[in-house]
């Protein structure tokens, strides 16, 4: 992985806290990072070029006058005034290499001084057994806090360690073993076909990324929420929110925000495509 700065800026060492997201169901932890990304006008300061995302390009995704600034894979942003680093992907990872884009993350993350990392993403609604809806849409988290991924901060936030993680299941055995770059046993592999329930929640993106980023010893709490495809905006919010009750951030008070509220990001107004032709009806 190769970081590109752009003309005239760099890496700022306060922003030690670093904010990305976990592609899954729903794209709702890159929604949640473009939401964080435009309310707090943080600033691009480069992209980062690795061989294992699908190159992709676009129109500029925060700006509607846009200035000739294209927007790519992986942009990386900086928000002084709230002491972040936030890494947006806006393209799929090549098929089998979610282990090695995340390694690549972990050692930029460590190089560049970062302290904490903050990890959003979704699981999907479909696959909770015994879900309570009577509270509204929950948070749940995992940490590297301690060896059963608990964090008495999350807790006192009031989520929920993510169910059933177990550090010594073989998926998450597996995962880990590959992020501490440890050869793995043939006979120890999870085969696609052998796959059970328990392996659900460490073949995912956000898994490969919580075992890399802990294997360079970096503190990484990952903030997940159940969701299923559709619109996912609203589940955005609630992740975006609950990103800054974790670090102590109130969106109110983000620099250039002057309405007081969420910036909705400039690219969300195309998220469905065009209005209907009202001369159909």
């Amino acid at each position: 992985m190769e970081f590109n700065v752009e003309d005239g800026k760099h890496l700022h060492d306060e922003c030690s806290t670093l904010i990305l997201p976990a592609l899954s169901i729903g794209n709702v932890g890159q929604l949640a990072v473009d939401l964080l990304i435009s309310s707090m006008r943080a600033d691009r300061i480069g992209y980062l070029d690795d061989p294992n995302v699908l190159p992709c390009v676009g129109n500029d995704a925060y700006i509607p006058s846009p200035q000739g600034d294209l927007a790519l894979p992986l942009e990386a942003y900086d928000s002084c005034s709230n002491s972040l680093c936030l890494i947006q992907q806006r393209s799929p990872t090549v098929k089998g290499m979610m282990v090695e884009l995340a390694k690549n993350l972990a050692d930029f993350a460590a190089a560049s001084g970062k302290k904490h990392i903050v990890v959003l993403s979704s699981l999907d609604f479909g696959r909770w057994q015994t879900i309570d809806v009577s509270s509204g849409s929950q948070i749940y988290y995992l940490s590297s806090a301690c060896m059963d991924g608990t964090d008495d901060n999350c807790d006192k936030l009031g989520w929920k360690r993510l169910q059933d993680y177990n550090p010594v299941q073989r998926g998450w055995k597996y995962i880990s073993t590959l992020a501490e770059g440890n050869s793995v046993l043939e006979d120890s592999l999870p085969f696609e076909d052998e796959l059970g329930e328990e392996d659900y929640y460490p073949s995912l993106p956000f898994a490969a990324l919580f075992s890399c980023f802990k294997a360079k010893g970096l503190k990484v709490t990952c903030l997940l929420c159940y969701c299923s495809e559709g619109d996912n905006i609203p589940d955005a919010f609630h992740l975006a929110d609950a990103a800054c009750k974790l670090l102590g951030l109130n969106p109110t008070n983000f620099q250039g925000n002057d309405g007081g509220n969420w910036i909705i990001p400039f690219s969300w107004k195309s998220v469905y495509g065009p209005p209907p032709d009202m001369s159909l009806f």
